[in-house]
C-alpha cells in the first residue's frame, strides 16, 4: 500500500516526483484515497501528515530534477504505471 508523506526538503526525501496534468508526460497515474484500507499498490496513494506511517517520503520538484513524473486522475480504474519504471513496486513496501 502507498502511504504517501510530503517531505518538507529535497533532502529528507526518498524520491523527487514531478506532478504534471499532461499524461503524456506522465509514468504514472495515481489516484488519491481518503483511507488506508484502500491505499494498494504504487498508484493508489494514501497521504499521511504522519512521516513514520509513509511507505516513502516525496518531494516535489521540477521535471528536470524528478526521478518519477506523476500525475493524479479520478477513478481506480485509470491509476496505474504507463511504461516500465525502476521505481515500480517502491511505493507500495517502505524504502531501505
Amino acid at each position: 500500500m502507498a502511504r504517501v508523506y510530503q517531505a518538507a526538503t529535497m533532502g529528507e526525501a526518498q524520491v523527487r516526483v514531478a506532478f504534471v496534468r499532461d499524461r503524456g508526460q506522465a509514468d504514472l497515474l495515481v489516484h488519491r484515497v481518503g483511507n488506508w484500507g484502500l491505499a494498494r499498490g504504487d498508484a493508489l496513494w494514501f497521504i499521511t501528515r504522519d512521516k513514520q506511517d509513509a511507505t516513502v517520503w516525496i518531494y516535489p520538484c521540477s521535471l528536470g530534477m524528478a526521478d518519477v513524473n506523476i500525475c493524479f486522475v479520478d477513478n481506480y480504474a485509470e491509476a496505474g504505471w504507463l511504461r516500465p519504471h525502476r521505481l515500480k513496486g517502491r511505493f507500495a513496501r517502505p524504502f531501505a
